[in-house]
């Protein structure tokens, strides 16, 4: 059962360029399933900005899609002129989430069609635009499937998962990067469990995970972010997948806050932590994940509940979107190459060329 998170939508004139992008707007789920057509750049940026589009590999393609809504306004051959658009358009969605390192990557990518064809005019590089958006699109679909069968190996009947946020299909085009081992192994017909994480503060675990594990007829049971521990003491956990925003050159992982309270607990229990992401979430031009950059969002995120103040006024707030769990942390990172175990600089470049 796959789930469109993201499609290009051609308009009613049948030109590639004279369409839009349609996203499910994933702050209305689970309790309203509903779309949003992106016609310009600004609503893009917007939908990026406040997560009704997420997700490292989703948000990479959006940021193609924004770039062709970006461009499509421009009706003019003056080849100096969309240029300036382009790179206007390019830098501007660059600003809407600084972790995601598949952001930067794919406008680099559309970056890289302009600068490979400097004798194009206006008319043959917006076809070449729209034509590397769909590869980007489709990319992200295969990659997904390949990395599914990969980590569907590491599931053996029986067996108990944990994962944290979401890292399936609303976290991707329609298939998912954790949550793809799930589905993966389901139609391998392994026959095991899985436990979601809330996910605080905006519970993507609760709203967004279970929404699709239970589309999908997977067995799983939702539990407040600060009872895996018990969980695992338990014995209730075998296995631990989830996902990742952005990967150093050592194998160091950003992906939402309170993963690396759950690298740290497996540890310590013996259960093996697994990240699943593909290439275009590596970023081999920084050493280590002290580097990255981490998002802080705004304080009405924990003070508030669905637009109800939780805490009192005026109270100081450290709301991080993302931490980093440090490679000697992780089991191995599943890629669409294979798995890469341990995960450290040799043994990334070893996989990933």
């Amino acid at each position: 059962m796959n789930i469109e998170t993201i499609k290009w939508v051609n308009g009613s004139t049948g030109s590639p360029l004279g369409g839009s992008a349609r996203i499910i707007d994933q702050t209305k789920l689970p309790n309203k399933f509903e779309y949003i057509y992106c016609r310009d750049v600004e609503t893009m940026w917007q939908a990026i900005k406040r997560l009704s589009v997420r997700g490292a590999p989703a948000i990479g393609v959006a940021a193609a899609f924004g770039v062709l809504l970006g461009i499509q306004k421009f009706k003019g051959r003056e080849k100096p002129e969309f240029l300036k658009l382009f790179n206007k358009t390019c830098d501007y969605l660059a600003l809407s989430r600084p972790t995601a390192v598949n952001l930067f990557n794919m406008l680099n990518e559309m970056r890289a069609v302009v600068n490979h064809h400097p004798q194009a005019d206006v008319a043959h590089l917006k076809k070449l635009l729209f034509k590397q958006a769909m590869i980007i699109f489709k990319t992200d679909q295969d990659v997904c499937r390949r990395m599914g069968n990969h980590g569907a190996k590491l599931i053996k009947n029986g067996m108990q998962c944990l994962t944290i946020c979401n890292a399936g299909a609303l976290a991707t085009v329609d298939y998912g990067t954790a949550l793809g081992v799930f589905y993966s192994a389901k139609r391998k017909a392994r026959k095991f469990s899985v436990y979601a994480c809330e996910t605080r503060p905006l519970l993507q675990g609760a709203r967004l995970t279970c929404w699709e594990l239970l589309r999908h007829k997977i067995n799983t049971t939702l539990i407040c972010d600060n009872m895996a521990a018990s969980l695992m003491g338990k014995g209730n956990v075998d296995i631990i997948f989830t996902g990742a925003d952005r990967i150093a050159s050592n194998g160091d992982t950003a992906n939402k806050i309170g993963t690396y309270m759950l690298a740290v607990l497996a540890r310590h229990h013996g259960i093996p932590f697994y990240i699943v992401s593909p290439r275009s979430t590596f970023d081999l031009n920084i050493k280590s994940g002290k580097q990255i950059p981490i998002e802080e969002r705004k304080s009405e995120e924990v003070t508030h509940f669905a637009g109800v103040a939780t805490a009192p006024k005026g109270v100081k707030v450290y709301n991080p979107a993302f931490d980093v769990t440090p490679a000697k942390l992780i089991t191995g990172i599943v890629t669409e190459y294979g798995i890469i175990r341990p995960p450290n600089g040799k043994s990334i470049r070893r996989m990933l060329g």
